[in-house]
């Protein structure tokens, strides 16, 4: 569905190993410098605190080394696919805070965690009916020009082509799935409460998706980045043909229908090894 980027998956495994160190190296810090003066209270105070930091540590460990190697190796490990939600709650909050001191920028620490997401939930989530699956798009996908209010319905396009919406509503009617335009998180929420999907296929910039997958969790989210020619937040723009190989990959039925928007140059169908010397998508 969308291009390897092994870039990004080495940013998202050192920041989270990285993390993930830091995070046991307080924790020991935290048992060590009580040790000191809490064996004046009683003897059993020390172990205690030691056992419940070692636990701990070795919690921290697991997920570190679980997560890590399963976006090594691109499929579940040591149960990290039940992890998803503390990558996101937890592990990417800190990681954010630690990317700072080797001057990563937030988008970019972002952009891995959203690379790494989309592989966890394409590898992990099973195949939903068409009524199980919400495409959320932002406001901005809109002509600026547009004069129709497409917020709270987005049938009431006039279909004129001067932006993607056309053509995203023809998905929607090929392949059945719920469709929708957000102006903000507040809205976006109302409409996961109101359809309650089992997927989400969400079109966004790299913050807007971070904190979507972070709000909706434990709703999978596969986040699909939008183009942005004009800057951010106006006429962007989204690929088409990847969000239909998204749709394809996730509906049960989805390889059985035809498609409608030519595969992006340079992409090998989902699932598919890339060829020689190209860099698998």
């Amino acid at each position: 569905m969308e291009r390897n980027e092994p870039s990004k998956k080495r940013v998202f495994i050192g920041l989270l190993c990285g993390t993930g160190l830091a995070v046991c190296a307080l924790l020991a810090l935290a048992w060590i410098i009580p040790y000191i003066g809490l064996a004046n209270i009683h003897p059993l105070v020390p172990w205690v605190l030691g056992a419940l930091s070692a636990a701990a540590i070795a919690l921290v460990l697991w997920a570190t080394i679980g997560l890590a190697i399963s976006v090594a190796m691109g499929r579940p490990f040591l149960g990290s696919n039940h992890l998803r939600g503390v990558m996101a709650r937890v592990f990417l909050p800190l990681m954010t805070i630690f990317a700072r001191l080797f001057r990563l920028s937030k988008s970019r620490v972002r952009g891995s965690f959203i690379k790494v997401n989309n592989e966890m939930v394409s590898a992990s989530v099973g195949r939903f009916e068409p009524s199980q699956v919400l495409v959320l798009l932002p406001h901005c996908l809109q002509s600026s020009r547009c004069l129709h209010r497409l917020t709270y319905d987005i049938n009431n396009c006039k279909r004129c082509g001067m932006c993607p919406v056309d053509g995203l509503i023809t998905l929607s009617e090929a392949y059945g799935v719920h469709i929708a335009i957000a102006t903000g998180g507040t809205i976006a929420r109302r409409i996961v409460v109101q359809k309650r999907p089992r997927l989400i296929l969400a079109v966004a910039c790299e913050r807007d998706l971070t904190s979507g997958i972070q709000d909706t969790y434990p709703i999978p989210v596969y986040g699909v980045l939008n183009e942005r020619p004009n800057g951010p937040c106006l006429d962007t723009r989204v690929a088409l043909p990847r969000l239909e190989s998204a749709l394809r990959h996730f509906l049960v039925d989805g390889t059985a229908r035809e498609r409608l928007f030519e595969r992006l140059p340079g992409r090998p169908p989902f699932g598919a090894p890339a060829p020689a010397g190209q860099a698998p998508r």
